[in-house]
């Protein structure tokens, strides 16, 4: 059991479309990354978003890919600048949620848990990737991450 962590697909310009839904490339990554979760039959109960449209979008494409079933619910505080303490003191390691959010937020997240302090760095997300989080007694760590580009 564990948290899976998901920064949102690469999305249009504002320009393009001002709700900066996800563009062709972020679809076509977000797709091949849940389906290789899907593979390693990665366990999703429920996935949570910020709300905005390129979350959203994110979020039902491993929906669809890892659980149809599971439930995806709009969750307020997880903006790219919102406070990462109030959701990082609540979650859940055994909950098998999947957060998909914006940077920094998403970054600053798994500093707060694994760290104690948001302005650390101790990951760079990737676009449609996951980060998977699980903690051990009284300690989170970063337990594996996926994403689309191997840099």
């Amino acid at each position: 059991m564990a948290v899976y962590l998901v920064q949102h697909g690469k999305s249009l310009s504002k320009e393009k479309d001002p709700a900066k839904g996800l563009s062709d490339t972020g679809r076509q990554e977000t797709m091949k990354i849940a389906d290789v979760a899907r593979m390693y039959k990665v366990p999703v109960s429920k996935i949570l978003h910020s709300g905005k449209t390129r979350a959203e979008q994110t979020a039902r494409i491993f929906r669809d890919i890892l659980k149809k079933d599971a439930p995806l619910e709009k969750t307020d505080g997880i903006g790219p600048l919102d406070d990462v303490t109030d959701l990082g003191s609540r979650i859940d390691p055994a909950s098998d949620i999947m957060i998909v959010g914006h940077l920094p937020y998403m970054e600053r997240l798994v500093s707060f848990l694994t760290g104690g302090n948001p302005e650390l760095q101790v990951i760079r997300f990737q676009n449609s990737g996951i980060v998977c989080v699980d903690r051990e007694e009284k300690s989170w760590f970063i337990k594996w991450t996926l994403n689309p580009h191997i840099r």
